[in-house]
């Protein structure tokens, strides 16, 4: 154990003036420094939110409500801070961290990894702390306050604990076990103070571990690994005990690998607390060693502690019981967000309830201090493979919150996106018909697999894509998913209401056994989402809203006595949403990703409302956009954005589809506007590069052609490769519209004519893993001189805030002769970083009117003389072209 009493990192306390935003102000901090212990495991939160769950049963439930319906309207920004321009500033900007306010003072991770504390009243900064010396991660997901510190990691392998008021590094340790044994990594899940212990959840090595320190100098207390080792036994609620290792398979021969030793199941996100049943909750993640993630070979048995929750004592970090979700997880289906608590009637009983669950979408109700479930759970029987040793059984909750088969659709442009959950064609054996029906075909791919497959009865003749299907070498696509369900975002328990709200994604994933760590998400499928209530007393769903983006990565809901649901969109968007039935009633555009839950509390009596509006990539990649800001929001909040909004602009469109592999467009006149079937590259003549069943092959696999263009598919025969031709069948089949599917036996061809603008996915039959896309351009814009007015053309965008603005404005597009409105309007603004859709278009000959939401425009245009444009397309005699006309108004603020 390593302990540094002295501090050495930058700890910046800020007496003096600060640069925030733009303007200089001057300090005028809350009281800070308070030594009270964080709330209890279910009781109400209230002027602080002093964990980032809230209390330390994770119900993210304030019992405020001073901003409820009757005063929603007058809900505004009070402030706004640039985190990374606070001095030691940088130019970082994404993070995962929950925030904690204790004290009127808020505490969280920046996104250069430091951790800054801010007034609550204000936003100004009391400390920014950063240490390069040990190193900084950009991964965080919370930090603790207790005995006036605040606790938090940094890089190799640091915990850290900093003065609650200055930000002076108090000490600062790296975690080892008993006898210096390595316990992973500490890097991402947020630490967790009670009752004067810090626990700290390692990942990301070869055994994943709960660490509990002691939170006055960071000395080891103990530590659990969620993988046992050899011969490590427990005991059981009722006394019987058990040897965990042997659900590894039987012990290896010495210097071969030990499974139970090597198997993942890391501790990636925080757990909760019960001080008075003297019991911490730590879920663990997936089993990963011998082999693969997706390859269960090496491994026979149930590999506890993989995919479980342990309930461990908080004095010794003895194993007091545990319940596992998953046997023998090959699908990296773990369920790890933090548990969350209730005091709630169950079967007309009063219990102490903990709800575990999250990618797979269910919910086990479970005694927190046995672990008992509370609600049914069928040991269902399921399909298995004898190759996988999978697990004859797996434990599934009655309630069912989300689907858990796949919905194979018709191929349809009248039917896009479709169903959430439905299948990209080809994969499992579903292959289109000549009407675009996807049906089973028994003689596909899927084929290899039979022989090694059993079905319990009920089960039907294949395998339909449902949660724990089992794969092997062939790809096989199931829900939920590895980055679907709830993945990381935390759920929340309403006192008012009684219901549990779940955030979820939806995110099929293609399972084999030299897939990567989670498997490969279908490429060109819809990345959605939303959130839903479920009453646990009998398991139903009481409302869903399939808000269309993803929720399963770091938007956590908060609720409030004031009937309110709060939470963050991808989008850039922070909703309020009715409790009772998940009806959006509020929204506000804060200018960068949300991938954090929202925070309540008071300062000096008034309620205030925050989110950190920072991001993270997950499922998105770099189409979002990433930021640093810290907004709270009150009841007549009066701050001003530079665009003299409220609001921040909107964001960059994010990327819905899961995109292609294999690097960027390549331009179709490159290429002879050609795409080469089952190949990697375009030159290569190999035994190795035929028939290739890659992600990537399809070459190229995302190719850029102009509207009216056509575009050949090719299944290279002799012609162009003599040596190693393509030996197979092969497929183009475009989806989710079914513009074409055309199957070619090597040295055959087939041509396409794409005459709209968009994005045009198609895979292969033989193997459905290569994909690859057409997106379809216009060439040129043709800009109409004098062609827009805007009607009034000086737009005042008035009220006391951001909500009270109103109205509409319209734009009049004058088309010359020969020109015919074909849709695709949009309006482009000089702050958004995506245009505009209009809230309705009529169009009369060569005269097209749009008219726009107001409110719609005013974070998205500045104060004075500013220049607008309007693009359309039109049709004309020769084809469908895109137009654009400019026009400028008066902006008043």
């Amino acid at each position: 154990m390593k302990i540094r009493p002295l501090a050495r990192g930058v700890a910046l306390t800020l007496g003096a003036a600060v640069v925030l935003s733009g303007a200089i102000v001057a300090p005028a901090f809350a009281e800070g420094g308070q030594d009270d212990e964080p709330l209890g495991a279910t009781e109400a939160t209230e002027a602080e939110m002093p964990t980032i769950g809230g209390n330390l049963g994770s119900q993210r439930y304030s019992a405020l409500d001073d901003i409820d319906h009757r005063t929603l309207d007058r809900l505004a920004p009070a402030w706004r801070t640039h985190v990374s321009e606070v001095a030691p500033a940088s130019d970082d900007a994404g993070q995962q961290t929950a925030p904690i306010v204790v004290g009127g003072v808020m505490y969280f991770d920046t996104p250069s990894g430091g951790v800054i504390a801010l007034d609550g009243a204000t936003g100004e900064a009391k400390w920014k702390w950063e240490n390069h010396d040990i190193g900084m991660s950009s991964t965080r997901r919370g930090v603790s306050a207790g005995e006036g510190r605040i606790y938090t990691l940094a890089g190799d392998n640091h915990v850290v604990a900093l003065d609650q008021d200055t930000g002076e590094e108090l000490w600062s340790v790296q975690p080892v076990g008993d006898e210096g044994e390595d316990i992973g990594r500490v890097a991402k899940a947020a630490t967790v103070y009670s009752e004067g212990t810090v626990y700290v959840h390692a990942a990301d090595g070869d055994r994943g571990a709960v660490v509990a320190l002691d939170a006055s100098d960071g000395s080891h207390l103990w530590h659990f690994f969620g993988s046992p080792t050899r011969g490590e036994v427990f005991t059981n609620p009722d006394g019987s005990t058990f040897d965990a290792s042997e659900t590894w398979g039987p012990a290896p021969a010495e210097g071969e690998e030990d499974c139970s030793e090597t198997g993942g199941a890391t501790s990636w996100i925080s757990g909760s607390a019960d001080p008075e049943l003297g019991l911490y909750y730590a879920t663990f993640g997936n089993p990963r060693s011998c082999d693969s993630s997706q390859d269960g070979s090496g491994r026979p048995g149930d590999n506890l502690f993989s995919s479980t929750i342990v309930a461990l004592d908080v004095e010794t970090g003895e194993h007091r019981w545990h319940y596992q979700s998953i046997h023998h997880d090959v699908w990296d289906m773990d369920n790890v967000h933090s548990p969350t608590f209730a005091d709630t009637e169950i079967g007309g009983e009063e219990r102490q309830v903990l709800f575990y669950g999250a990618k797979s979408g269910h919910q086990f109700v479970l005694d927190r201090a046995t672990g008992e479930p509370l609600r049914p759970v069928e040991d269902a029987p399921m399909i298995t493979d004898d190759r996988q040793h999978s697990s004859s059984t797996q434990p599934i909750p009655e309630a069912q919150l989300l689907p858990e088969c796949i919905a194979w659709q018709k191929l349809d442009p009248e039917n896009v996106p479709g169903d959430p959950y439905r299948g990209v064609p080809n994969y499992n054996g579903y292959q289109p018909d000549e009407d675009g029906n996807l049906v089973f075909n028994p003689d596909s791919y899927v084929a290899a697999d039979e022989e090694h497959l059993t079905y319990p009865a009920g089960a039907g003749d294949h395998r339909e894509g449902c949660l724990y299907d089992p794969h092997w070498d062939q790809p096989i696509l199931s829900t939920t998913s590895p980055n679907g369900g709830a993945d990381w975002s935390a759920q929340a328990f309403s006192h008012r209401t009684g219901l549990v709200y779940f955030p979820y994604g939806t995110n099929p994933v293609a399972h084999w056994r030299e897939a990567r760590m989670n498997g490969q998400r279908a490429i060109g499928q819809y990345q959605t989402g939303g959130i839903l209530a479920y009453d646990p007393t009998d398991g139903e769903v009481v409302w869903r809203n399939h808000l269309g983006t993803d929720m399963s990565h770091g938007q956590g809901p908060l609720v409030t006595a004031g009937g309110l649901l709060f939470v963050g969109q991808a989008d850039g968007r922070l909703l309020a949403m009715d409790d009772d039935s998940g009806e959006v009633l509020w929204e506000f555009q804060t200018g960068s990703s949300i991938g954090s839950p929202p925070v309540t509390y008071t300062v000096d009596g008034e309620q205030y409302l925050a989110v950190f509006a920072a991001g993270t990539t997950n499922p998105y990649g770099q189409s979002i956009t990433a930021g640093d800001s810290m907004w709270a929001f009150k009841l007549d909040g009066d701050f001003t954005a530079e665009s003299g909004s409220q609001e921040g602009p909107l964001t960059a469109p994010l990327q819905m589809r899961r995109p292609v592999q294999g690097g960027g467009a390549v331009d179709g006149d490159d290429v002879g506007n050609t795409v080469l079937l089952a190949r990697e590259d375009r030159t290569s003549d190999t035994a190795e590069a035929a028939d290739s069943v890659s992600q990537t092959a399809m070459q190229p696999t995302h190719l850029r052609v102009s509207v009216g263009e056509t575009v050949t598919f090719l299944n290279p025969g002799t012609e162009t490769f003599p040596d190693h031709p393509n030996q197979r069948e092969h497929c183009a089949t475009q989806f989710f519209e079914g513009e074409f599917h055309a199957k070619l036996a090597p040295g055959e061809s087939y041509e396409h004519e794409f005459t709209r603008p968009g994005e045009y996915f198609f895979n292969d039959c033989t193997d459905p893993r290569p994909t690859g896309k057409i997106e379809v351009v216009f060439d040129e814009t043709e800009h109409l001189d004098g062609a827009l007015s805007f009607r009034p053309g000086t737009l005042a965008f008035t009220g006391s805030t951001f909500n009270d603005v109103r109205g509409s404005v319209r734009a009049h597009l004058e088309l010359p002769n020969g020109y015919a409105y074909d849709g695709g309007a949009q309006l482009v603004t000089p702050l958004g970083l995506q245009p505009i859709e209009p809230a309705d278009v009529k169009a009369n000959r060569n005269r097209v009117i749009l008219t726009f939401d107001k409110a719609d425009l005013d974070n998205n245009v500045p104060d004075g003389a500013t220049s607008l444009t309007v693009e359309a397309n039109v049709a004309t005699g020769d084809g469908l072209h895109r137009i654009a006309s400019s026009a400028e108004v008066e902006v008043k603020k």
